[in-house]
């Protein structure tokens, strides 16, 4: 812990000297709901106005087409993730690589490893990383039944959705075959798995001095574990909220988490912050790998910044510290000191 006793601060000069770019869909927003973001349009408005507060030369965009060609910036905060259209994860850092601009967070390829589920856990089993079993249908391949892993409950989602976009169960093949289907149709591959009854395991990460540090894990604790946790429920668009966010208590589970978690961020660095998911198993006991979220959702109410919080830090210091860590990284604070120096 004594490790994170001093949140990094962003020095005037820099605060001064650089430009940075926010961007997402519902940053120049007014915080309130939306009917299909739900919580996410008030978390941009939040972003804008915690940078705001912290005192960035700050330039506000909400569309892809800012970065069309270079605008006058120094550096790009990209959180203009889920777009509309398949794998916008990767748009704003492609572009951004595009007229080698700077910006926070994973490189391009890594935020599409991390968005393809299959592709990661394909990672996790080559790092020896315990994951479950699981059957990728991509759009125009066959469903080939075969793939099916062995089980009796199943959990069916695009392969590369967020925040449980899409999910749905089946308890057979016929039902399997009809979620996957449906989604194809939306323009998804989709990633089937048996489904767990447990909780979610959520661990976050930010580099210091460029190497991930683990936050304090966080367990999602869920009021009925054969419960499916959906969509609407993460993203606060129905009531009767039914799990409960806690830290998890120090123990093999949360050991044997962390050490998968850190042999996972060594396939995404340099990534700057992001979440990395297990599943624990309420009948074995047993800790799988679910997923890895780069730029994972940084809002005050989140995994994230609640872990933070549990070390005594601010929601603005978590955002200060990892705008800071990513600025020092790419070498735009010495450019920052070079330019007032002049």
């Amino acid at each position: 812990m004594t490790r994170f006793a001093a949140p990094r601060r962003l020095p005037l000069e820099a605060k001064r000297a650089l430009r940075i770019m926010l961007i997402a869909k519902h940053a120049k927003g007014r915080g309130e709901l939306h009917p299909e973001d739900g919580t996410h349009a008030v978390y941009h408005c939040e972003m804008r106005e915690t940078l705001e507060d912290i005192g960035v030369n700050l330039m506000v965009a909400d569309e892809y087409s800012v970065l069309f060609e270079r605008p006058d910036v120094d550096f790009v905060f990209p959180l203009l993730n889920r777009a509309g259209f398949l794998n916008s994860e990767m748009l704003v850092p492609l572009l951004c690589n595009r007229l080698a601009l700077p910006y926070l967070g994973a490189s391009p390829i890594l935020r599409g490893l991390s968005d393809d589920k299959h592709l990661t856990k394909r990672a996790a089993v080559a790092r020896g990383v315990s994951t479950a079993p699981w059957a990728v249908y991509r759009r125009g391949a066959p469903l080939d039944a075969a793939l099916l892993p062995p089980g009796e409950h199943f959990v069916i989602k695009p392969n590369a959705s967020s925040a449980s976009w899409g999910v749905s169960d089946a308890f057979d093949w016929a039902g399997v075959r009809e979620a996957v289907e449906r989604l194809q149709e939306e323009g998804h591959d989709v990633i089937v798995e048996p489904f767990i009854q447990g909780h979610d395991i959520e661990i976050s990460a930010i580099t210091v001095d460029g190497e991930p540090v683990i936050l304090p894990t966080q367990i999602v604790e869920q009021i009925n574990p054969a419960q499916l946790r959906t969509y609407q429920e993460k993203r606060n668009l129905v009531g009767g909220q039914a799990y409960e966010i806690r830290p998890l208590e120090d123990g093999p589970q949360r050991q044997i988490a962390e050490a998968r978690a850190r042999e996972m961020m060594r396939e995404f660095m340099p990534f700057d912050y992001g979440r990395f998911e297990f599943r624990l198993d309420v009948a074995t006991g047993e800790v799988q790998f679910l997923e890895v979220n780069l730029n994972c959702n940084l809002w005050s109410r989140k995994t994230i910044s609640m872990a933070a919080q549990q070390i005594g830090w601010t929601h603005a210091e978590l955002i200060e510290t990892i705008l800071t860590e990513s600025l020092d990284r790419q070498g735009l604070l010495q450019r920052a000191y070079d330019v007032v120096a002049a």
